[in-house]
């Protein structure tokens, strides 16, 4: 399987999304520079963590216009799987891929540590690889990771199960006090309609290596070569 890395201007978790797909799971990887046209031949994108473009006017509201995003938003119609980690959530966001925005913490922190999330629903080709009900452990380093989206988006995402991942404690109950940033309903990754695009807050490239702590990270990432090696058969 090829993944390709998108890197903008202010990416810093492009070199670890490249680590874990290739280097760790042993998987084809690129780099794809945001000023490129063409996302090129991949079987999937991963749109990363970092602050791109400074986060100029807020979280991924500049990067959705680099030149690249427009054949990204065509590959996910296309049917192709993306990914979006943190900042890549926001940018997925902020083109369209996904509903709903991600607004400054309630704290108004920054957040940085590990958390716990339930996986919510294990029928998608990132989460496949587990079960629903599952607890993993990956971490968060954000400042505006807090989910929101108008109620009816909300009861649409909950009703047709696109909540893919909710903070919860280690034992997989969902609160107020598991929820680092007060994203609503403790929503912490979604899909879209389609089931092909998912945006995660926390970092799953941060935690594929028992080295830092986790590996509960490969979880979603093995997912998806598991689901591309099922359509490619």
């Amino acid at each position: 399987m090829t993944f390709g890395v998108v890197v903008f201007p202010g990416s810093n978790c492009d070199h670890d999304a490249y680590h874990a797909t290739k280097h760790v799971l042993e998987q084809d990887a690129r780099f794809i520079w945001h000023q490129e046209e063409e996302v090129g031949n991949v079987d999937a994108v991963i749109v990363p963590g970092g602050f791109s473009y400074g986060d100029y006017l807020r979280s991924g509201a500049v990067a959705q216009f680099s030149p690249i995003m427009q054949d990204v938003v065509r590959f996910a119609e296309d049917g192709g799987l993306v990914l979006g980690i943190c900042n890549g959530f926001q940018i997925l966001c902020e083109a369209g891929l996904l509903p709903g925005t991600l607004m400054r913490n309630e704290s108004l922190r920054f957040t940085c540590k590990h958390v716990h999330l339930r996986v919510e629903n294990d029928a998608t080709p990132f989460t496949q690889r587990g079960q629903t009900g599952d607890v993993v452990q990956f971490p968060v380093a954000h400042g505006e990771g807090r989910y929101y989206a108008d109620e009816d988006v909300l009861e649409e995402l909950e009703a047709t199960d696109r909540v893919v991942f909710r903070y919860a404690d280690a034992g997989g109950t969902v609160s107020p006090a598991a929820n680092p940033n007060g994203s609503v309903n403790n929503i912490a990754g979604i899909v879209n309609e389609a089931g092909n695009v998912c945006g995660v807050m926390p970092h799953p490239e941060r935690c594929v290596e028992d080295l830092l702590g986790s590996d509960d990270g490969r979880l979603i990432f093995e997912s998806m070569i598991e689901h591309r090696s099922a359509v490619a058969a």
